[in-house]
């Protein structure tokens, strides 16, 4: 464990770099040196503002430079960094921003009491030491789950818990991350540096001694070609999209060396069409927001298996009762890393639940081989993933019978080639009443929003029923659309 806390690492590594480009931003380059720079005046601006340690900095901010340095500096203030994601429904933004924030730091016109990037970046330097002030069981970081339960999640991680991650420690890589690493020349940055994933990436992309490329227009292939990028986080629709353009009209992907597939599994077929197509670039990573990855697998790993997990993350498959299962028997995965969350923020019944003994409950359902490769086989969970988030079907099943056209509702999951999973809704109608699909759909997206939209919606006298007598929605079957 280094002396200094995060983000002495992260700090090690820009200044490693030197006058090496670290990232790119249109036509501007912007070295490890400079990048330092930009964090070392943005922490001052923060502590002149008045902040610290313990403190809720909300980030709301685009994908440049300085908002890299904006996260890194929250970091060596010792504050708790929560960033924003773009896009967020209303009433779920206010959520987030109302949990225990003292700042919000934004890159665009700012609302009344934010910070702006560039007011913090007035504060000059001091020349000394940067001191980093965060401690060891402090929250360092919030990174919110995609709120399909109503309100989105914050996944509370410790700087103690940042500090044993190995992002930043090439001594520390397990074999499947040192040969992703490899492959890190130039990674495709885009979207939204409140997603871990992607905040992560960028710091592999650093100590392997890479650049990150700013994408303003994330489209597959234009993107991969324009910035001449080698590596990539790609959501399976996306590399669904992307394997029918390259048969299609194959673009010029030579520089591609790595696509880290994330957010949902890929069925093993499209896996290998997508690995004869792309050639051997794929990378399957699976992992949690409250864990981290847990395994990943390789170009060469043969699918369905997700990989094997590195040493330092302990994975136990048990059964219904919590008892673990030998080797080829499903049950539900419960995992231990070194940097896990320690909970949700201010969700104790949640964290209850989820959080036990040291151990992470997943809900997801899987097995190993006898030779300790990883397989995921299903959830425990009642989930949908829509492009790569997932959303729960108890809140959006709350949401329709809401309506005084329904009686009561019911949601499942298909899989769809455009966003890997899709919502298809079942509802019987309240006495006398004629539901309106399109205004079930606009309360489905206020309430919760675009991802929980059903695809489809269809009006059924009742819901089938088990041998028990229970409604049963894997009897539901949803319309289908490949027509």
């Amino acid at each position: 464990m280094p002396a200094d806390p995060y983000p002495r690492a992260v700090l090690d590594l820009l200044a490693a770099a030197g006058d090496r480009p670290v990232i790119e931003h249109g036509t501007r380059t912007v070295t490890g040196a400079q990048l330092l720079g930009l964090v070392r005046r943005l922490a001052a601006g923060l502590r002149a503002a008045g902040l610290g340690p313990g403190d809720g900095i909300a980030m709301m901010l685009g994908v440049t430079p300085e908002a890299f340095a904006a996260m890194i500096a929250g970091y060596a203030v010792g504050a708790r960094v929560v960033g924003v994601r773009p896009g967020l429904p209303g009433a779920q933004a206010r959520h987030v921003l109302r949990q225990d924030i003292a700042a919000i730091v934004t890159d665009a016109d700012p609302a009344q009491g934010a910070l702006t990037v560039a007011e913090l970046l007035e504060t000059p330097d001091d020349g000394g030491p940067l001191r980093l002030s965060g401690r060891p069981h402090d929250v360092a970081r919030l990174v919110h789950t995609s709120g399909s339960t109503g309100t989105p999640k914050g996944c509370a991680q410790t700087y103690a818990a940042m500090d044993a991650a190995w992002t930043a420690r090439p001594a520390a890589w397990p074999p499947a991350i040192k040969e992703l690493a490899s492959r890190l020349q130039r990674y495709l940055v885009f979207g939204s540096l409140a997603s871990q994933v992607m905040m992560e990436y960028g710091v592999l992309t650093l100590a392997a001694g890479g650049t990150m490329v700013v994408a303003d227009k994330p489209a597959f292939p234009d993107a991969i070609v324009e910035h001449r990028a080698s590596a990539s986080v790609i959501t399976v629709p996306r590399l669904y999209r992307l394997v029918a353009a390259q048969r299609a009209a194959p673009a010029d992907l030579s520089s591609l060396r790595a696509l880290m597939v994330s957010g949902s599994p890929v069925e093993a077929s499209r896996l290998r069409e997508a690995r004869d197509v792309l050639g051997p670039v794929v990378f399957h990573g699976y992992g949690q927001t409250e864990t981290g990855t847990i395994s990943m697998a390789t170009p060469s790993d043969v699918p369905p298996s997700v990989g094997f997990p590195p040493d330092v993350i302990d994975v136990e498959i048990r059964d219904p009762d919590g008892v673990p299962v030998p080797a080829g028997t499903d049950g539900e995965l419960y995992v231990r890393t070194p940097a896990q969350a320690i909970g949700y923020w201010a969700d104790p019944g949640e964290t209850a639940e989820v959080f036990a003994g040291g151990w992470v409950r997943t809900r997801d359902l899987g097995h190993f081989d006898d030779d300790g490769r990883l397989y995921l086989v299903g959830r425990t969970r009642d989930v949908i993933i829509v492009n790569a988030n997932l959303h729960y079907a108890g809140p959006i099943e709350r949401a329709l019978a809401a309506s005084p056209d329904i009686a009561e509702a019911y949601v499942v999951g298909a899989p769809d080639e455009d966003t890997g999973e899709a919502v298809h809704a079942f509802v019987v109608p309240a006495a006398g009443r004629t539901p309106d699909v399109g205004s079930l759909r606009t309360l489905v997206r206020d309430r919760l929003g675009d991802g929980c939209v059903p695809a489809t919606i269809t009006v059924i006298d009742e819901v089938p029923s088990g041998p028990s007598g229970k409604p049963d929605k894997r009897l539901l079957e949803p319309p289908d659309r490949t027509g």
